[in-house]
């Protein structure tokens, strides 16, 4: 309970760091809810002096009634105008506010290591940027609303009724205190449950998330049951940690009622016996029973304000992990600018893990020339994507450097380093909108012609010329729209528009067909020409041109060479060369 109540103060501090810097609207919500307090409570006041000016049948003074409604007519006016002011400024305030928490959470996305980012699951990551983020909003929109008006209505109140008769007011401040007993209680016990509530609720996201996202593979294994079995357990969960936290939540309002109505109890008791001994007048007894009705109102809209806030205060503390997160390492304040690459590029005793623990890349060095093609090959998890990962500083080594053009890639800047490199990898990506706008991604500013001229060079004019509207056809996220091998097209038309000094192709052509591979072999060729190209491959077939062959094994590079010389020695390179062309 201590850490939660740590965490929930500090979670606070936070949000009210974020409220300074929309102070201005703050400070209008609060004197606009003081005058819709100071009036509402005022008009009982009038009230009370129009009942007391009708004595009797025949003995009513219209001629005052009528004045006293006049002004009430005024108050009731002003007030519906403060309270309009008060809810346009807590709704600016709320909006803004959560639209700068999401703004840093997305910044902080942006900078993350990509590490943070694999070993999350992107729906968790979703949920604490969106439902969270709306949890929160909700939340310290009704505190905006509520809490403030509360607060003031209850000692604003209480002024009043100390005005009125200090005997009765006493009654009412002994008993009030329970009411507060009741809301810290219920505190203390939803800040963590609704916390949990979030937690799961995240999880639940996330699984969501992966299974629509995979739904092929789902339905291709006939995991359909299994699935299902999965969701009802996180569901499962959910269900409980959202009844408890809903269960004392709930508790509050039938709580604080049954104190508010001991209090209006005892003013209607102790006023009555005033009243019959003719220590108060019936309309100051009308005032004072208005008046303690209003005072109870705000507990039930605080305890209940108490309980949202803490599901606020929950989900913005998820929030809050989220941008307080490590950010990947920071470039130099000198950070060099790559200019005019010439490709060389150097590794020298370069290690790296993924886990501590387990050991991965060791010792390893390598030095390309300006315009080498390099291949790397081994069998699946002996490194090559992690070298890839490296080169292009998605990952820091551990030790050992990188160096390119004979700068170590950790003293320049990470959008230099990577506007270096063409990329294309097996795993395709496209973002939702036209075609055009997916080629144009590393080069905003090409001409029509340029891009018509990448496209047939990558073999994808032919398939872009026969889309209902060409070039400024829309693809859905990820290209769901196109086959596998014309999404890689496109990425590979991307690259070719670019063309950057060095290039790296991470099976590029897995998902096209022989023939069309074949034609962009040829394309890549011409690339290539002039060009360091580190090329991870499979199929041995397609890196016999290589001018240097990489054979991991575990981490290390096991066999170095041409692919003549390596299949001379009859080596590990050999045996996986073989493989592939023998028969069965």
């Amino acid at each position: 309970m201590k850490d939660s109540k740590v965490s929930r103060k500090e979670t606070v501090g936070k949000v009210l760091v974020y409220i300074k810097k929309y102070w201005f609207y703050l400070a209008v919500s609060i004197v606009a809810a003081s005058v819709t307090v100071a009036l509402t409570l005022y008009l009982p006041v009038l009230i009370g002096a129009a009942v007391d000016l009708i004595v009797g049948k025949g003995q009513v003074d219209f001629e005052g009634i009528f004045a006293l409604i006049k002004k009430m007519t005024v108050v009731i006016l002003i007030t519906a105008l403060s309270q309009w002011l008060m809810n346009i400024c807590n709704n600016k305030l709320t909006y803004n506010i959560v639209r700068d928490v999401r703004n840093e959470a997305f910044k902080k996305i942006e900078i993350l290591p990509l590490k943070y980012i694999d070993s999350h699951p992107y729906g968790e990551i979703v949920s604490r940027v969106i439902a969270d983020a709306d949890q929160f909003a909700d939340g310290l929109l009704m505190g905006f609303t509520q809490f403030f008006t509360g607060v003031i209505t209850i000692i604003g109140t209480l002024g009043f009724m100390l005005s009125v008769n200090v005997g009765i007011t006493g009654v009412v401040v002994l008993i009030t205190p329970l009411s507060f007993l009741v809301a810290g209680f219920i505190a203390k016990k939803t800040f963590t449950m609704f916390k949990l509530q979030s937690e799961t609720r995240g999880e639940q996201t996330a699984f969501i998330d992966e299974m629509i996202g995979n739904s092929k593979v789902v339905r291709a294994f006939s995991h359909e049951d299994e699935a299902l079995e999965t969701f009802d357990e996180i569901n499962d969960r959910l269900k409980d940690a959202s009844l408890k936290a809903i269960f004392f939540s709930s508790i509050t309002n039938p709580a604080t009622r049954f104190v508010n109505n001991l209090v209006y109890a005892g003013v209607a008791i102790t006023g009555a016996i005033l009243a019959i001994r003719g220590g108060i007048s019936v309309g100051r007894l009308t005032c004072f029973l208005s008046y303690a009705n209003q005072y109870t109102k705000p507990f039930n809209e605080i305890s209940g304000v108490v309980t949202e806030l803490q599901n606020a205060l929950a989900c913005a503390a998820r929030i809050f992990e989220l941008i307080e997160e490590e950010a990947r390492t920071p470039e130099p304040d000198n950070a060099y600018v790559l200019k005019d690459v010439d490709g060389s590029v150097e590794l020298r005793n370069v290690c790296f893990s993924y886990v501590p623990d387990k050991k991965l890349i060791q010792n390893f060095n390598l030095a390309v020339k300006p315009g080498q093609r390099i291949a790397i090959v081994g069998p699946t998890g002996c490194g090559k994507t992690t070298v890839i990962n490296l080169l292009m500083r998605f990952y820091d080594v551990d030790s050992g450097a990188i160096c390119v053009s004979g700068h170590d890639i950790r003293e320049v800047t990470r959008e230099s380093l990577r506007k270096s490199y063409g990329m294309v990898l097996q795993e395709t990506w496209l973002k939702t909108g036209t075609i055009r706008e997916n080629i144009v991604m590393g080069k905003p500013d090409a001409t029509n012609e340029e891009i018509i001229a990448a496209a047939k060079a990558s073999h994808a004019h032919s398939f872009i010329k026969r889309l209902p509207d060409g070039y400024d056809t829309m693809i859905t996220e990820d290209g769901e729209n196109l086959s596998q091998g014309q999404k890689q097209l496109l990425c590979i038309t991307r690259v070719m528009l670019c063309l950057p000094p060095m290039l790296i192709l991470d099976e590029a052509t897995s998902s096209i067909d022989t023939r069309t591979e074949v034609k962009i072999q040829n394309a890549f060729a011409a690339m290539m020409k002039g060009r360091t190209s580190f090329i991870v491959a499979h199929r041995l077939s397609t890196i016999k041109e290589a001018d240097v062959i990489l054979v991991m094994k575990d981490g290390n590079i096991v066999e170095q060479g041409d692919h003549e010389s390596l299949l001379a020695k009859g080596g590990f390179y050999a045996d996986l060369y073989n493989s592939q062309f023998a028969r069965v």
